[in-house]
């Protein structure tokens, strides 16, 4: 059974770059970790925490595009009122919107079990292939290091999908995305994706590394596009991180 893995962007780590996504509450359970509790445990933010202090244009204009087809989609009850036909149409796209990101989570935790065991599965064998080839043909055969989680001394961690310490390094991340073979020249990258990848290289220690966003269709199973960062793209990334992280320790005051 696949288990589908929180958003990292609310993930923390200890400075020693152990996860600590959860805390233990009150009552015994187990809850998510929180900026008060980062505070306490003396713990730092994950890269997509720091890198969502800015706009994100693509995401934003795909929540969007949910929040319009629900909009178009959802029939309006008798005598309903403006207000509360906003508020299913909202609703309604927010669940879109987590349908969405677990599917995602789903195919991510399929690639991590391929990429650490060798086995294929029957419901994700499509996707996992479709990685696996474009990947050797990318960049060859390679020891994969699996979901390494890291702290950097400048004040943030992660965990990284997969990476290589062989020469100066190659660091990947897999992005699930609708897109067919007709739209495929539309995948591109956007600065977010450039911004985190830049920092999981400095995290890692390998800030010579060359980096690239995996993008796996979700809509043609086994469709893959590889977009690699140039050094100028990764150069100019870090630098921006940076100054989101600088923002947000004054923000935060952590």
């Amino acid at each position: 059974m696949i288990v589908a893995r929180p958003s990292e962007s609310l993930h923390w780590y200890t400075k020693d770059g152990e996860p600590k996504y959860t805390v233990k509450a009150k009552d015994g359970s187990m809850r998510a970790t929180t900026l008060r509790d980062a505070r306490t445990l003396n713990l730092v933010p994950s890269v997509t925490t720091i890198i969502k202090c800015a706009a994100s244009p693509g995401l934003e204009a795909w929540k969007l595009n949910q929040m319009m087809l629900a909009a178009l989609t959802l029939p309006r009850a008798p005598e309903e009122s403006e207000e509360s036909f906003l508020q299913r149409v909202s609703a309604d796209s927010r669940q879109q919107a987590r349908q969405a990101a677990d599917r995602g989570s789903d195919i991510h935790a399929a690639l991590e079990g391929y990429y650490e065991t060798g086995i294929v599965t029957s419901s994700h064998g499509d996707y996992q292939a479709g990685v696996d080839e474009i990947i050797l043909q990318t960049f060859g055969d390679r020891h994969w290091s699996v979901e390494k989680s890291f702290a950097h001394p400048s004040g943030f961690g992660g965990k990284v999908d997969l990476h290589t310490k062989d020469n100066e390094g190659i660091v990947i991340d897999f992005k699930t995305k609708e897109f067919t073979t007709e739209t495929m020249n539309k995948v591109v990258g956007y600065d977010e994706h450039c911004m985190q990848l830049a920092a999981y290289r400095v995290g890692l220690g390998i800030p010579a590394a060359k980096c690239a966003n995996v993008f796996v269709s979700v809509a043609e199973p086994g469709l893959v596009k590889v977009v690699e960062w140039t050094p100028t793209e990764l150069e100019r990334g870090w630098k921006m991180f940076e100054s989101l992280l600088a923002y947000w320790f004054a923000k935060s005051a952590l």
